[in-house]
């Protein structure tokens, strides 16, 4: 584990964020190589990019926020204030599936506005996507957070206690969700490269993504630690609200699919 990649004074400089840096600075540059493919302008790629990059953020903070209230209650000035309460410099706590959901809405939203094929745009982000969440989930797991439950088989991990995961549970044994997640991820973007070496109809690439990540996301979850303050009961099962938000968005995937393949079928 690297909780700490480096230092600068006061700053302390954590491996998911360093990462998260590093995805959206490749990201962003390989959406503009395949926006040139696609006859979409560059210049709403890096309008968008900006756009993406805070709705990300504030998405991922706000969600963590609202599934830990305990955690910020006397402290709201802690949400976006990067000198905490605890004396602690930089935000600490964020959640990625409410950074993709703000992150999707504001695309609607920017792409309606300046009119610009909403499903061609999301085709050429996709990968860049998948290759953000492949490289933060290994920031995660230096980190020691997003990790998983008891785990009692031999590639069980054992957590430092000064991680979020070995401070949870000391000496024990996790499943490593992180890597796990991480390892989908890169077979989720071979997956969209293999598929996109053919030229395919508007929002192939977008309605793969959503339903693979989606059902995988969805199931990684049973294994992952998660507090009671984020989970609820459905119909006897319990839940958390990132299933029902991954959930959500494969059968928006497999909608997308259908209504593609009937479009093409009644051509």
């Amino acid at each position: 584990m690297l909780p700490v990649l480096f230092k600068l004074g006061p700053f302390q400089i954590h491996p998911y964020g360093f990462l998260l840096a590093v995805s959206f600075a490749v990201g962003i540059l390989w959406a503009l190589k395949r926006a040139e493919k696609r006859d979409i302008d560059k210049n709403h790629v890096l309008d968008m990019a900006i756009i993406v990059m805070i709705t990300a953020i504030l998405g991922s903070r706000l969600f963590y926020v609202v599934t830990h209230l305990d955690e910020f209650r006397g402290h709201w000035t802690d949400t976006f204030n990067p000198f905490q309460s605890s004396g602690e410099i930089g935000i600490a706590g964020l959640s990625m599936l409410g950074g993709i959901v703000l992150a999707l809405i504001s695309i609607v939203i920017y792409t309606r506005w300046k009119h610009i094929p909403l499903l061609r745009f999301c085709d050429v982000s996709a990968p860049s996507l998948a290759f953000g969440m492949a490289l933060t989930r290994i920031g995660c797991f230096l980190n020691g957070c997003c990790f998983g439950k008891v785990c009692r088989h031999p590639w069980g991990m054992v957590f430092p206690l000064d991680s979020p995961a070995g401070s949870t549970f000391p000496g024990t044994r996790l499943h490593p969700t992180q890597l796990y997640s991480s390892i989908f991820d890169w077979i989720l973007l071979g997956a969209l490269l293999l598929m996109d070496r053919k030229r395919r109809p508007d929002g192939s690439l977008t309605a793969t993504f959503l339903i693979l990540y989606g059902l995988f996301r969805f199931g990684i979850d049973f294994f992952r630690y998660y507090e009671p303050s984020v989970q609820m009961n459905v119909g006897g099962i319990s839940l958390t609200f990132n299933q029902i938000i991954s959930l959500s968005l494969a059968l928006i995937g497999a909608a997308l699919l259908i209504a593609k393949v009937k479009r093409s079928g009644n051509k």
